[in-house]
C-alpha cells in the first residue's frame, strides 16, 4: 500500500468532524476576503503605492495556510497533541521573552519577531500552548483539583507567567486568555473561591499595566469620558483627533451603513479609519453591508459558541476534550465579540483582531489550529472508552 493509499485510509476512515464548524470557519474566512479586498483600497492605492490585488493575494495565501492547519489538526489526535504541550508552552514563553529584547516595533506594540525573513506574534503561540498545558494538568490532577498546593498553585504559576508576559505588550489578548482559563478551571472543578482570587489577581495585574502605561491610560479615560490616572493629561484624552478618533471614525461607519449598507466596495470611512482591514474590519461590514450583514457575520460566531459548547463539549469522550473545547471556542467567540464591542463603541479600542474575518498571519493560523483541535474532538463524540490526556 503506497504513501497516497494509506493517507486516504487515514481520513476516510475516520468519523466525520462538526460539519457546522467547518461551514462557519468557511463563511467568515470568505466574508473576511471580500471585506479585506475592499478595506485595503485605500492604503494600497495612497499609502503603499500598490494594487489594492497585492493585499488580497497575500490574504488569501494567508488563509490557505490557515484552513490547511485547520484540516491537517483536525486529523491529528488531540490527546497526541497534548502531550507535547508542556514543552511547546516552554517554547513559547522563551519567544516571550525574546520579542522584549529583539522584538519589531508595530503600530500598537513591540510584540513581532521576524525568523527568517517571516514574523511572527508569539503571543499567538503561547495563548495555542497555554491552554493545551493547563487543560492537561486538570485532567492530571482531577482527584485534588480542589487542593490549592497540589492543584491551582502549578496551573496559577503558569497561567501567570504567560499572561503576564503576554500582558506586557498585549492586555486585550492577556485579557481574553485569561477569561478562557478561567471557564476551563471552572468546568475542571477548581474552587471557585480560587477563581474569584485568580480574576481578583488578573484585574490588579490590568489595572497596574494600564496606570503605567499612559498610552493605555489615556485609551480608558478616552473610553470612559473621565480623568483616572496621573500619567495622562485631559487636552490628549478630549482631543477628538486622539485616542477618540478610532472609536468615532467607526460609529460613523455603522451610521452610514444603517439597516442594509451602503454596498459591496463602497466604504467611505475605510478612508479614514487607521487599520479597517485589520482592528476595525467590523465597521467597515456594518458600513458596506448593514446592521443586517454585520448581525449575520454576528450569527456565526454565535453558532460556533453554541456547536463548541452545547455539541463538541458537551459530548467530548473525556475530560481533556472537553476542557479543551470550552477554552479554544471561549477564545476565538470572545475574540470575534471582542472585536465587534470595540467597532460598535460598547468597549474601549484594543486591537484585537476578528477571527477568521480580519487581515493577519499569526492569527489566522491560531484560530486556524485552535479550529482544526474543535474538529477533531468532534470526530471522537462516539468513542465508547474515554482515555484521559497527559
Amino acid at each position: 500500500m503506497n504513501f497516497v493509499q494509506t493517507l486516504r485510509h487515514k481520513v476516510t476512515d475516520r468519523a466525520p468532524a462538526d460539519k457546522y464548524v467547518v461551514w462557519v470557519v468557511l463563511a467568515l474566512a470568505a466574508a473576511g476576503v471580500v471585506a479585506v479586498y475592499s478595506a485595503v483600497t485605500y492604503l494600497a492605492e495612497v499609502r503603499a503605492g500598490t494594487e489594492p490585488v497585492h493585499f488580497l493575494v497575500n490574504h488569501l495565501l494567508r488563509v490557505g495556510i490557515a484552513l490547511g492547519a485547520m484540516g491537517a489538526v483536525s486529523l491529528v489526535d488531540y490527546r497526541t497533541l497534548a502531550r507535547y504541550s508542556r514543552i511547546i508552552l516552554i517554547g513559547t514563553l522563551v519567544l516571550l521573552v525574546a520579542v522584549k529584547i529583539v522584538g519589531l516595533f508595530s503600530p500598537g506594540a513591540d510584540r513581532w519577531l521576524r525568523v527568517a525573513g517571516v514574523g511572527f506574534q508569539p503571543s499567538e503561540l503561547a495563548r495555542l500552548a497555554l491552554v493545551f498545558y493547563v487543560a492537561v494538568l486538570l485532567v492530571q490532577k482531577q482527584e485534588y483539583v480542589k487542593s490549592f498546593g497540589r492543584a491551582f498553585l502549578p496551573i496559577l504559576v503558569w497561567v501567570l507567567l504567560t499572561v503576564g508576559l503576554i500582558g506586557l505588550d498585549d492586555l486585550s489578548t492577556a485579557s481574553v486568555v485569561l477569561l478562557s482559563v478561567l471557564l476551563m478551571c471552572f468546568v475542571g472543578r477548581v474552587s471557585v473561591v480560587q477563581l474569584v482570587g485568580l480574576g481578583l489577581l488578573g484585574a490588579v495585574m490590568a489595572f497596574g499595566h494600564i496606570a503605567s502605561s499612559p498610552d493605555r491610560a489615556a485609551r480608558v479615560e478616552a473610553y470612559l469620558g473621565m480623568d483616572l490616572f496621573a500619567s495622562t493629561s485631559p487636552e490628549r484624552v478630549l482631543d477628538t483627533q486622539g485616542e477618540r478618533y478610532q472609536s468615532r471614525q467607526a460609529r460613523m461607519a455603522f451610521a452610514m451603513g444603517g439597516l442594509t449598507g451602503v454596498g459591496p466596495g463602497k466604504s467611505v470611512q475605510r478612508d479614514f479609519l487607521p487599520a479597517p482591514y485589520n482592528d476595525f474590519i467590523f465597521a467597515i461590514i456594518a458600513e458596506e453591508y448593514g446592521l443586517i450583514g454585520a448581525f449575520v457575520l454576528l450569527l456565526g460566531f454565535c453558532v460556533l459558541l453554541f456547536r463548541g459548547y452545547l455539541r463538541i463539549a458537551r459530548d467530548a469522550p473525556d475530560p481533556l476534550g472537553l476542557i479543551l473545547s470550552v477554552g479554544f471556542t471561549t477564545m476565538i467567540v470572545a475574540y470575534g465579540f471582542v472585536h465587534a464591542g470595540v467597532a460598535c463603541g460598547l468597549l474601549p479600542v484594543t486591537g484585537l483582531p476578528m477571527p477568521f474575518v480580519s487581515y493577519g498571519g499569526t492569527s489566522l493560523l491560531s484560530n486556524g489550529i485552535m479550529a482544526g483541535v474543535l474538529l477533531n474532538i468532534s470526530r471522537h463524540t462516539g468513542e465508547q472508552s474515554p482515555r484521559r490526556g497527559g
